[in-house]
């Protein structure tokens, strides 16, 4: 009752002619992927496509110019028939798709030579590409590519690998496949769990389990790597590459975050010859096989002369093992209550009981020693007190030695692997099949060893990167148990000369280390142990339920819980660097949240940090706001899990601080919280359309209120904006905040500005306003920021300091978000959130839009989970039909019914106001809250955009995750009405789609809209907002987008 690991699939083929008779080859390691297409600024590249295949499929590109014609994606926009040949090629069909590279989608001057790009079909796109349908697209600046080959001259080897956990369950080919090769296809149930799960391949280009042939290279190369991610909410990858170092986007790194439809250009000049590892290193992955072998050959390769004149850095360290207790105190630092106390959050995880262990485990951690007798321990200073379970920080420059004596005093073998600096196999600490057997990959117990790393200057910082980088050591014999086990430490790499002779960075007061990460005891060594010693009981006499197992899941931040961890002592003015790490599986997605004050990270300004396994970041603090706050992880079920702790600010008196600001302006908003009937789609005319050809519409599980389900209207509390402190007339949402839809209003600031909320609660239950990035002068914690009693009045000021606005590499303007804090997590689910935005002084004009662009909208991506709303009851009592008292709220279908997939709270593109008109620059604030599932990929159909990461670069897709608030810069060239979706597939199925229209520049008519208004036809939502007329090229009057730009360069074709 198993496929096995053989598919049959559809895949794209490249052909010499239009005979189809003659498949040109391709490199061996694209594996299922289809052809690499190619092109540079100025080309035009047609694409004939003749469908060999069984069903319908199209071809839709990223990064290139189209018009509707080649869009390659069915979807309801309004478009004449004769332009939409393109959204579907039958079996035995063609359609030649045309698309061009005009400036406006080039590189920036920021960006490398070439960006990665792909192309799919677009029919039903997460079933297309589960099915095989999918490739890799390149565009490169003008002059990169050589003739007719179209190789870049400036790299000497370039792949392109797609990491994907390829969920064959959505291939249109699963019947054909259980029928083709299953043993028994007659038993085999597709809804069993076991069964999905065997059909999710977590592959390399369609390779497992290190299968991905012939990545080879010279030494001394110039290597390209294209990456990119897709898939589902679990497609979360940290792609590893063992041995050598990259550089993305000017920054020094060993790993590349990927996501769906996340694409990344990485550069590498490998100098490290062996067979590495390339792998994921989420543990669900490593465990599931995404790794592959790439080989670094020395070929003719000359090694450069060592540069290795800094310091040899000895350090002595042991595994050794310990009972570690997640909540030391016992209490709840936030709410003072104790761990165990029932009802309480923390209950499940601290409460021992016959089949629950509780807050403390049998551990394993790296310890420092004083000398290599390892007798003597090595104390921690008080500003090392902090870092809990991790191991002692290793420091070095660029120019160093680092040499690490290794006791292994613990019951397992274990190693030492670290990340950011250069080894030989000797000393890699971790094995694999790479024709090398060394004695540093697993140190037995009672052994020693010594790893020697080196800090070449080509892995130190680099120009782009802060002073120091953060990067990480673990034990690699197991990476997956041992992590789990404990051993991990962070290990820091500068740039020369930025250590004292005492190890500590010049310019820095203080330093943290933080690593977030749900250790999971159930893959721990000490799992059996820790069962005997705490249960009394074998581990296979243990009822194993998944209470039980959720329970050993410590969501940590450096092993404590709840306002456990000590030692976050600061001063008013220090200069902090955090150096935050993650580690973990696919749960692992953290926003690391200061509440407080605020981060400048690559320039920019930011309160919280996005950290996935194996990633790392550094960020800089100078606080200025005294008192106690929290950092804590923005993914709710986190949040509420425990991995929350406090840090402090007092007044030292250490150094004369910063003048006062002056505050030169008031601005005073009025807002009510106020309970209203929320409908996620009030149109289903354009999600029936869109889905047309399924037999049951993905939406119904959403959208019925039938058989104990709540349907799409839900009673909600939302922010909506008064016109004074009456709070007797609401403000009219006009001039373009109609697509705020559940939002708050959209609350705007300059630098140098206070801003007064007047807040009237009538809801029926208590609710707050809080604000993320700004200076709240009502309170010091957060936790106190004071409620408003139902139909109660408070006034929230917020003052607006220099480090609450952009930073020095920021644009004119950065987003925050504001929502209620009683609860935060269930506050929000009900609906209390909006967007605010702090602008430089003098950025906006006086309706608060920036002076330098026309338009600006905020969308929030959020799965509205309405299991967690206060008015969950009520819902059910007020929408459900059938016996109220027969629903089982903790069911399985029930509880996904109600996770609304929804941008401003609207599902299939029912969310009106999205429109522009040609040539405008557009800001979009992209806000991204939620959970584990709230990995969303914001692509836009047909447009690109810059962002800021220091510098400036182009994308089709934003990647956001709770405690991401984003900014991008479009500027408006491809009148039309196009397609905004999350790329992750579970979210396109469920409605995470919107309709954006770019009308044609003022001066044109709109002749669709006047033919409808003759007609009085009464418009559904979509199409009455998003209604467009692109005129065909013989039209009287009307300008050919597409030969104007062929007519503006001179293009090269490349068929």
């Amino acid at each position: 009752d198993r496929i096995g690991g053989t598919y049959k699939k559809s895949v794209y083929k490249q052909y010499t002619d239009s005979t189809y008779t003659t498949e040109i080859p391709k490199p061996v390691w694209l594996g299922f992927l289809g052809p690499i297409i190619r092109a540079e600024v100025g080309d035009t590249i047609k694409v004939h496509l003749r469908n060999f295949a069984s069903r319908p499929y199209t071809i839709h590109p990223h990064g290139v110019f189209y018009e509707k014609d080649s869009e390659g994606s069915l979807y309801p926009d309004m478009s004449p028939q004769d332009q939409k040949k393109d959204d579907a090629v039958f079996p035995g069909g063609s359609y030649t798709y045309t698309w061009t590279v005009p400036e406006d989608h080039s590189p920036t001057a920021d960006d490398p030579n070439c960006l990665t790009w792909i192309y799919h079909s677009h029919i039903d796109a997460p079933k297309d590409i589960a099915s095989g349908l999918i490739g890799p697209l390149v565009t490169c600046k003008e002059g990169i590519l050589t003739g007719t080959s179209q190789r870049r001259q400036d790299v000497d080897v370039d792949f392109f690998l797609m990491f994907s956990v390829v969920d064959e369950n959505l291939s249109w080919y699963l019947d054909e496949n259980i029928a083709s090769f299953c043993t028994d296809p007659g038993s085999v149930d597709k809804e069993d769990e076991e069964f999905q799960e065997s059909n999710k391949m977590h592959a390399i280009n369609g390779y497992v389990f290190g299968n991905l042939p012939a990545l080879t290279m010279c030494a001394g190369d110039h290597v390209a790597w294209h990456l990119f991610g897709m898939g589902n909410e679990i497609d979360v990858h940290t792609a590893y590459f063992h041995g050598e170092t990259l550089s993305i986007r000017g920054h020094r790194t060993d790993v590349a975050s990927l996501f769906p439809a996340t694409f990344v250009t990485a550069d590498m000049i490998p100098g490290n010859p062996g067979r590495w590892l390339l792998s994921c290193q989420l543990n669900d992955h490593i465990q599931a096989g995404m790794a592959a072998i790439y080989e670094v050959r020395p070929c003719s390769w000359q090694a450069p002369e060592p540069t290795l004149q800094g310091r040899i850095r000895k350090y002595y360290i042991a595994a050794k093992e310990v009972q570690w207790d997640y909540g030391p105190s016992g209490r709840d630092r936030s709410s003072g209550k104790q761990l165990s106390e029932a009802g309480s959050p923390a209950e499940q995880f601290f409460k021992r009981s016959l089949y629950r262990i509780g807050g403390v485990y049998w551990k394993v951690k790296y310890v420092e020693y004083t000398d290599e007798s390892f007798r003597e321990e090595k104390q921690q200073s008080e500003e090392e007190k902090h870092l809990g379970i991790l191991g002692p920080v290793i420091k070095a420059e660029a120019g160093d030695t680092i040499m690490v004596t290794f006791a292994n005093k613990a019951s397992w073998p274990f190693s030492i692997q670290p990340h950011g600096v250069s080894y030989g196999k000797a000393w890699e600490g971790m094995r694999y099949h790479d024709g090398v057997s060394q004695n540093g990959v697993s140190v037995p117990p009672l052994h020693n060893f010594t790893y020697t790393w080196t800090v070449p200057k080509h892995a130190g910082p680099t120009s782009s990167d802060p002073p120091c980088l953060t990067w990480m050591y673990s034990s690699a014999v197991d990476p997956v148990r041992d992590t789990s086990s404990g051993l991990v430490g962070p290990l820091v790499i500068c740039k020369p000369g930025t250590l004292d002779d005492n190890n500590k960075q010049k310019g820095i007061d203080k330093e943290f280390y933080l690593l977030f990460s749900v250790f999971d005891e159930n893959l721990s060594w000490y799992l059996s142990a820790n069962i005997k010693y705490y249960l009394r009981m074998e581990e296979t006499s243990l009822k194993k339920d998944d209470g039980f197992e959720e329970s050993n899941r410590m969501h940590a931040i450096n092993g404590f819980m709840f306002g456990n961890l000590p030692g976050l002592d600061l001063c008013e003015g220090d200069n902090v660097s955090w150096h935050l790490l993650g580690l973990g599986s696919e749960a692992d997605v953290h926003g690391a949240v200061f509440q407080g004050n605020t981060l400048q990270m690559n320039g920019m300004r930011k309160d919280s940090a996005n950290l996935f396994p194996h990633t790392f970041a550094t960020a800089f603090m100078q606080p200025d706001n005294k008192g106690t706050f929290e950092i804590y992880c923005q993914t709710s079920n986190h949040y509420q899990a425990g991995m929350r702790e406090q840090y402090s600010v007092s007044n030292c008196n250490r150094r004369a601080l910063s003048p006062a600001l002056r505050y030169r302006a008031v601005r005073t908003y009025y807002v009510v919280a106020e309970e209203v009937e929320w409908d996620y789609m009030p149109d289903r005319s354009w999600e029936r359309e869109r889905h047309n050809h399924s037999a049951e519409s993905y939406a119904d599980i959403f959208l019925s209120n039938k058989d104990g389900l709540i349907g799409s209207r839900y009673k909600k509390a939302v922010y909506r904006e008064y016109t004074d402190g009456t709070f007797q007339t609401p403000k009219a949402r006009i001039n373009g905040d109609e697509h705020l839809g559940i939002l708050g209003p959209f609350l705007w600031a300059e630098v140098g500005e206070i801003l007064n909320v007047v807040f009237k609660n009538n809801a029926s239950r208590p609710y707050s306003i809080h604000a993320h990035g700004v200076l709240e002068s009502t309170c010091f914690l957060y936790s106190l920021v004071p409620n408003t009693e139902h139909g109660d009045i408070v006034t929230y000021q917020w003052e607006i300091p220099e480090r609450s606005g952009p930073g020095p590499d920021d644009s004119a303007c950065v987003p925050w978000v504001y929502y209620s804090m009683v609860d935060p997590v269930k506050d929000v689910y009900s609906g209390l959130i909006g967007p605010l935005k702090v602008c430089r002084k003098g950025a906006l004009r006086t309706d608060g839009i920036r002076k330098d662009v026309k338009r600006e909208f905020a969308l929030l991506f959020l799965v509205f989970d309405e299991n967690q709303s206060w008015y969950l009851e009520e819902n059910v009592q007020r929408y459900s039909n059938g016996s109220h008292k027969d629903i089982d709220l903790l069911d399985e279908k029930f509880v996904e019914s109600n996770k609304m997939h929804a941008i401003n709270g609207r599902l299939y593109a029912n969310l009106p106001g999205l429109t522009m008109f040609e040539g405008e620059w557009v800001n979009w604030y992209l806000l991204g809250m939620g959970q584990e599932i709230d990995v969303h990929t914001v692509h836009f159909h047909a447009e690109t955009f810059i962002y800021k990461r220091g510098k400036s670069y182009r994308a089709d897709v934003v990647d956001l995750f709770p405690g991401t608030f984003e900014m991008v810069e479009m500027l408006a060239g491809n009148p039309g009405t196009w397609l905004l979706h999350c790329h992750v597939s579970d979210h396109i199925h469920a409605g995470m789609e919107i309709l954006f229209q770019v009308l044609p520049r003022q001066g044109k008519k709109d002749h669709r809209l006047v033919f409808f208004s003759l007609l009085g036809l009464s418009l559904p939502v979509w199409l009455r907002e998003c209604s467009h007329y692109v005129p065909p090229a013989s039209h009287s009057g009307c300008t050919n987008k597409h030969s104007f730009l062929l007519a503006c360069f001179t293009p090269k074709e490349r068929v």
